[in-house]
């Protein structure tokens, strides 16, 4: 992505907050399965725990809405810790967060959404290509989460259609 009007940074604005706050609405799904007491199940050795990685989806899109809001991406890149205890005090503080960095991007200007971040020196894309990130990131990571459930004990929410565990309710498709 070389170039982008400002005009067209608020079409894809305007065009991808809906999609995320959907999205954001089905990780909580998926972050209250998670049962505390098997949080630190983990499939392999290699792998985060459940707990590892319901943060890694929360702080990841935090980030990401600040650094859109900010205009730049701060820090190492380094995760912090985990300030909560349970994934209730979890989705508590990914509801906070997630509200405040969806209000301070929709408040962009479209000259602010078109001027180029970079990230890390590996992107240098502007900042309202990053929700593109940002939304691909949690569905990654959401779907590894997801594939945690049942192993652990827990049950399977409907993601994008119905699962083993969970039927739609009546109208979330037409919300999704």
């Amino acid at each position: 992505m070389s170039s982008m009007t400002a005009e067209q940074s608020l079409f894809l604005r305007d065009f991808l907050l809906p999609a995320i706050e959907g999205e954001f609405a089905t990780t909580k799904k998926v972050l209250a399965a998670v049962p505390d007491e098997r949080a630190d199940y983990r499939p392999d050795p290699k792998y985060r725990t459940a707990r590892e990685l319901a943060w890694h989806i929360v702080a990841s899109e935090l980030y990401f809405l600040e650094g859109i809001a900010k205009g730049s991406f701060e820090g190492g890149g380094e995760e912090p810790p985990n300030p909560t205890k349970s994934m209730a005090e979890l989705i508590a503080l990914y509801e906070n967060g997630f509200r405040a960095g969806l209000e301070k991007v929709s408040q962009l200007g479209g000259e602010q959404l078109a001027k180029p971040i970079n990230f890390f020196q590996v992107f240098n894309r502007p900042a309202v290509a990053y929700l593109t990130f940002l939304k691909d990131h949690t569905v990654h990571h959401r779907g590894q989460l997801s594939a945690y459930l049942r192993p652990m004990g827990a049950k399977v929410p409907a993601i994008y259609g119905p699962s083993g565990d969970e039927m739609w309710e009546a109208g979330e498709a037409a919300s999704a």
